[in-house]
């Protein structure tokens, strides 16, 4: 896949109408709109089959487009067991807003839990639903490079409330002053996609293609025999190999082909994290 982005802005609706034109004729090539990084992606069979598409699209339909490698879709966790208060207070004439909490976090195998073990209705029970939203939409951007958090689970086990001022959005915010309260001692970190990847070689590029791939930070995992040659099974991280059609190609003078599928997300090593970060922010 590359990203692809109209030279000239006026072009926005001329590259979907050529892409789907273009599709009608070689229903071999995907379109996708990336939700999360709204990047606009174009998958072929390589990059001859992507550049003999960018060039009907320049020569028949005139139009013009820069070429990105898509962006790396990272999320973000937490490390450690922490409990932490949010209260959100507001005074302003008339009814007030008032909602305090107390919430553990700790790391968990779900995407998201949300538990309560509220005694005596310290918090009442109409507020619980406001308080697990707050912490999704506060989990939507994270506290390192503002990527969604997952594999957290929010225990509610205290709080308080005011009989006249408190309202659902008070507890929301609450949630949300929470968990950034949290963070500070949470030890938090950026996961990174991994990709389980099947490669087809002859023979005698195998011994390459495995040694590439630990280069890579990716970890063969088994071989199987084909006919014309094997099917090396690795994993590795996204990053690491968004351009492995062409050095594929390099490797194994033409013939090497691959498939490759999300299997998990993996903490990325720690002498890595500065430089996401920083680019993250560079871009927004």
């Amino acid at each position: 896949y590359v990203a692809i982005t109209p030279k000239n802005k006026q072009d926005e609706d001329k590259i979907s109408n050529a892409l789907q034109r273009l599709n009608i004729e070689d229903p071999s090539f995907e379109i996708v709109r990336n939700k999360e990084t709204a990047q606009l992606l174009l998958g072929g069979l390589g990059m001859t089959h992507i550049n003999f598409i960018l060039d009907r699209m320049r020569t028949v339909f005139k139009v013009d487009v820069t070429v990105e490698e898509p962006k790396v879709v990272y999320r973000e966790t937490i490390k450690k067991r922490v409990e932490a208060e949010g209260k959100h207070k507001k005074q302003s004439g008339g009814a007030g807003q008032f909602g305090h909490v107390w919430i553990r976090f700790e790391p968990s195998k779900e995407l998201f839990e949300f538990n309560e073990e509220v005694f005596g209705g310290a918090v009442p029970k109409n507020y619980f639903p406001a308080v697990e939203k707050g912490l999704i939409e506060a989990f939507e951007h994270g506290p390192l490079a503002g990527f969604p958090v997952i594999f957290v689970k929010a225990t509610l086990y205290d709080g308080s409330y005011h009989p006249v001022d408190s309202n659902e959005i008070s507890f929301k915010l609450a949630a949300a002053l929470a968990f950034r309260e949290s963070v500070k001692a949470a030890t938090p970190t950026i996961l990174e996609p991994i990709l389980k990847m099947y490669i087809t070689v002859k023979d005698q590029y195998v011994g390459d293609v495995m040694g590439d791939m630990n280069k890579r930070r990716g970890r063969v995992l088994g071989m199987s025999q084909v006919e014309g040659g094997q099917v090396v099974e690795a994993e590795a991280p996204e990053s690491e190999v968004q351009k492995y059609i062409i050095d594929l190609k390099a490797m194994t003078q033409g013939s090497g082909i691959f498939q490759r599928e999300f299997v998990r997300y993996e903490e990325v090593p720690q002498h890595l994290i500065d430089g996401i970060i920083q680019k993250y922010k560079q871009e927004h």
